[in-house]
């Protein structure tokens, strides 16, 4: 059997294959719902055999939202909404999972295609847009107010609010979003965090928001339920978040019960130069597994099917997870069992279009 469709178990939960959908942004939520968008774009890929679907960035917080069309777990109203998702993709035989999340100093922003910047109150935007420090991620973007410790606790607590009703609506896996420059990575980089107090300075207190935050998530749902992170492993910025302190960040994380790292980087500053290339952020995944101790999934331009499967091979890390190719073909697990010569299961209506012996989905 090829490497990427050997089953992952994490805690009590087997993924049936190592193929997962990263948390793609949708902007299209009203009020933090779900609608029918987000059933048919999750639910595709689910149906094309991936692993593991994680839902978008689902804020924790009203003013934690990248743009005011993103999704939301703030209130039990959102619940059930997200339910209807996490039984239709479980139904499929893929494990639901969902991405926690707070924008930080780039929340109240435009929807990519409406041209990105700030959203002014008028369009739905907000004021109250929060970070380490005062300090805007770029002149278009909001000016945030500098969190209070009672701020950063009304975060640790909406977390965990969060993650219960995440396990409420059904989902198997929650990741936590500590990346991309959003709030729990502004704390972490000296480029963003320019506090004088427990959370900010030197490297014990910059990470002390994101162990708070994983203590109230794990926490907050079973002990067999898998808890992730989603890390940028460097600001590709001089004097920033670099790959060192990140592998000793996903050792306390590991002891603090978290399952799997997955391996991002940059989007904390625009000044970033990132050598963007393919499998460009494969060996932070590699590092991190073999310096912390944990598993990874690496992600960024993974494309092709024996590609993954030499991550897979090499040990370079646990899982891949893509994302733009799920949009260009919601099928790609199907695609790659085709490739590598593997006879993934495919949904009984769709067999009529399958290769020939190919099994019929349970």
């Amino acid at each position: 059997m090829p490497a990427l469709f050997a089953p992952l178990r994490l805690r009590d939960v087997e993924l049936p294959n190592r193929i997962g959908v990263s948390p793609m942004c949708q902007y299209s939520a009203v009020d933090g719902l779900a609608n029918d968008w987000h059933l048919v774009n999750l639910g595709s890929f689910a149906v094309g055999g991936a692993g593991l679907v994680i839902a978008e960035a689902t804020a924790v917080q009203a003013n934690g939202r990248i743009s005011p069309q993103d999704l939301g777990l703030w209130h039990d109203g959102q619940i059930e909404p997200l339910a209807r998702i996490a039984r239709f993709v479980a139904s499929q035989g893929a494990v639901p999972g969902i991405q926690l999340a707070h924008a930080g100093r780039k929340a109240s922003t435009r929807r990519p295609w409406d041209g990105g910047g700030t959203v002014t109150e008028d369009e739905g935007g907000w004021t109250d847009v929060v970070g380490p420090s005062a300090v805007p991620f770029s002149d278009t973007y909001p000016h945030p107010h500098a969190l209070t410790t009672d701020g950063i606790a009304a975060v640790v607590a909406a977390f965990a609010d969060a993650a219960r009703r995440a396990h409420a609506a059904g989902f198997r896996v929650i990741e936590i979003h500590g990346a991309h420059g959003y709030l729990l990575h502004s704390f972490l980089s000296p480029l963003s965090n320019h506090r004088d107090d427990a959370y900010g300075g030197g490297f014990e207190h910059r990470i002390r928001l994101a162990l708070e935050v994983t203590r109230a998530v794990r926490g907050a749902v079973p002990e067999v339920m898998p808890v992730l992170m989603r890390v940028s492993a460097t600001d590709w910025a001089e004097a920033g978040w670099d790959i060192e302190e990140c592998v000793d960040l996903a050792r306390r994380l590991r002891a603090e019960g978290v399952d799997l790292i997955d391996c991002s980087s940059g989007g904390n500053v625009v000044h970033q130069r990132i050598p963007v290339a393919p499998g460009y952020q494969v060996p932070f995944a590699a590092r991190i597994r073999a310096e912390a101790g944990i598993p990874t999934a690496a992600v960024g331009l993974i494309t092709s099917p024996t590609q993954a499967e030499q991550i897979l091979a090499d040990e370079a890390a646990d899982m891949v997870v893509l994302a733009r190719e799920f949009l260009r073909n919601p099928r790609w697990a199907q695609t790659a069992a085709q490739a590598l010569g593997h006879a993934l299961p495919w949904p009984p209506q769709y067999l009529r279009a399958a290769p020939p012996g190919t099994p019929a989905r349970g």
